[in-house]
């Protein structure tokens, strides 16, 4: 029978550590999208003062967290980050609405 090595077991309960961390702390998908019509805009549309030289401008847009995208339109997502549960393995998520 074959033996694994102590160094091929700690790398690999590391690994395993690693992933069940960041899965907990993963960012949703953020989207940039029109407020009033909730289209997907693109990501300059929600960069505040960027542009052609015009200085002072303000965003078309504003980020919104998870959801999906389906006709250039997004749903099931909020404009608030921390209403969107990320979910991941081993991590509690909160309940209620």
């Amino acid at each position: 029978m074959r033996r694994l090595r102590s160094s091929t077991v700690v790398l690999g309960g590391m690994g395993v550590l690693a992933a069940t961390i960041t899965s907990c702390g993963s960012e949703p998908d953020r989207r940039c999208v029109d407020p009033l019509t909730r289209e997907k805009l693109p990501s300059y549309e929600c960069e505040s003062g960027s542009g052609s030289g015009s200085s002072g401008t303000t965003a078309r847009g504003s980020y919104y967290y998870g959801g999906s995208v389906s006709d250039n339109r997004v749903s099931g997502g909020s404009f608030d980050k921390k209403a969107v549960d990320t979910g991941g393995f081993g991590c509690s998520g909160s309940s209620g609405g």
